[in-house]
């Protein structure tokens, strides 16, 4: 597949993209997975071909199908959406590599706290007004003042997948 985006302003189809999360508890033996229902970002495709922009998730549309649990991700122990109401990754750069990756660089913030964070996506579908990556990282959520953890239950780094289709929005 060749890479064929178009330089210009572009925004994520926000019905198109998803944004979940998964974390091994309960020492590992239970995956807990959610996903945010509330998505949204632009970006910028410069004529060298380098690409810029931020993705905002509402912290507090993480859906993991269970209400008491969500709750507790929204209070200050997790997420604390009160004060931080939104988690964003801004897209320092993210430039074509082989074999339809992307290589992104960016800056992601959760509870007011920013660090680096550094992957490859694959352009899953590509053409001249619409692109969609598909990427998975993992996160230390400790990293970002989310240390709680009664029991020693939760272990390990948590995954965050993405699916982001953007569409051309201008030149």
């Amino acid at each position: 597949m060749t890479l064929a985006v178009e330089t210009g302003l572009w925004e994520l189809d926000r019905t198109a993209s998803t944004v979940a999360a998964r974390h091994k508890t309960m020492w590992g033996l239970v995956t807990v997975k959610g996903a945010f229902t509330s998505i949204s970002g632009q970006g910028e495709v410069k004529s060298d071909g380098t690409a810029h922009g931020t993705i905002t998730l509402d912290a507090a549309s993480l859906d993991t199908k269970n209400a008491k649990r969500d709750t507790h991700l929204r209070s200050a122990d997790f997420f604390d959406v009160e004060n931080h109401p939104e988690i964003t990754f801004a897209v320092r750069t993210a430039e074509a590599g082989p074999d339809d990756t992307v290589q992104v660089v960016g800056q992601l913030t959760v509870r007011g706290i920013s660090r680096p964070q550094s992957f490859a996506a694959r352009v899953a579908q590509a053409n001249s007004d619409a692109v969609t990556l598909a990427a998975e990282f993992t996160v230390d959520r400790d990293q970002f003042g989310m240390g709680w953890n009664q029991m020693n239950m939760m272990r390990g780094l948590t995954t965050v997948t993405a699916t982001l289709r953007l569409t051309r929005t201008a030149a």
